[in-house]
């Protein structure tokens, strides 16, 4: 039977996107069409891995009414999810798009959830089979509080007992580093900002080299943008692998398409590392050249 992959999003995303013809700060603009979309990195990892035809349950903690939107348009699309309801609203945000002109993004502020919630998460993580795989996506508010102590307990055992990945950062990221994760995959910023300044002058594999002996992963993946994906794994030198070269139109979400893409091959698919990472990178390239998020062409991979 083939895992059930879960994805635990942290800080889900009630997201608006206006597309203007053109538009600046400081006036007045009117949008030429408008769409609604639910974000947050666990949610986009659950679409693409349904787009693939895995198994995927995505979690989420939700509040209030923006709360109560992003969970009709998870069922509208039939992807597979449970909630843990909180009294903190569901943080909001907007995508600004116009033609020629980068694309901007605002967000809300951020909002931990509750005890209840975090103690309704932590035990819904029990209760995952160890066949199966979690993978912890996104920024997690409220992650060094007493409160969610009962949740860092259950991903410890978790993280001993079964499988458990992670892309994630600040403090969620340096408690995952201290646990036998299977997988943890960061991007370039991410990695910079664990790291030292100083060490930041040597050459990219040493740095990452010398930070994954001081872990317990199995696996260390770090992206770069449209640069070169290096992965360490336990027992092997770091090496770099380079992702096909696109014109990017939307580069959000592609971490999260790469990540799907990965955790398929990996466990679904049983390949090993290095080829799954490879298999992976065409995806989320195309992700980049496309304005949405896991909906691309998927027979119009580029090469």
């Amino acid at each position: 039977m083939k895992p059930t992959i879960y994805t635990l999003t942290g800080n889900l995303l009630w997201e608006r996107t206006l597309e203007f013809a053109s538009w600046a700060p400081g006036q007045t603009q009117r949008a030429r069409a408008e769409s609604f979309q639910v974000g947050g990195k666990g949610i986009n990892v659950s679409r693409m891995l349904a787009r693939l035809g895995a198994p995927t349950m995505a979690l989420c903690f939700a509040g209030g009414s923006a709360g109560a939107d992003c969970l009709a348009w998870l069922s509208a699309r039939n992807l597979p999810h449970h909630a843990f309801t909180t009294t903190s609203t569901t943080r909001t945000g907007a995508v600004i798009r116009a033609e020629g002109q980068p694309e901007t993004t605002f967000l809300g502020p951020d909002a931990a959830p509750d005890a209840a919630a975090w103690a309704a998460c932590a035990e819904y993580v029990e209760k995952i089979p160890a066949c199966d795989v979690l993978a912890l996506c996104g920024s997690f508010p409220g992650w060094a509080t007493p409160a969610a102590e009962p949740l860092r307990a259950a991903l410890a055992q978790r993280a001993a007992q079964g499988t458990l990945v992670a892309d994630t950062y600040g403090p969620p990221l340096l408690w995952a580093l201290q646990q036998p994760l299977a997988i943890v995959k960061i991007n370039r910023d991410e990695f910079d900002a664990y790291q030292p300044e100083s060490a930041q002058t040597e050459p990219f594999a040493t740095r990452l080299a010398s930070a994954f002996a001081q872990t317990r992963l199995q696996t260390w993946i770090v992206t770069d943008g449209e640069g070169p994906v290096w992965f360490a794994q336990q027992g092997n030198p770091p090496l770099p692998l380079t992702p096909p070269t696109v014109k990017a139109v939307s580069p959000t979400g592609s971490g999260d398409v790469l990540l799907a893409c990965l955790l398929d091959g990996c466990y679904r698919q049983q390949l090993d590392l290095p080829t799954a990472l490879a298999r992976a990178l065409p995806y989320a390239a195309a992700n980049a050249a496309h304005p949405g998020i896991a909906d691309f062409d998927l027979n119009n991979l580029p090469v």
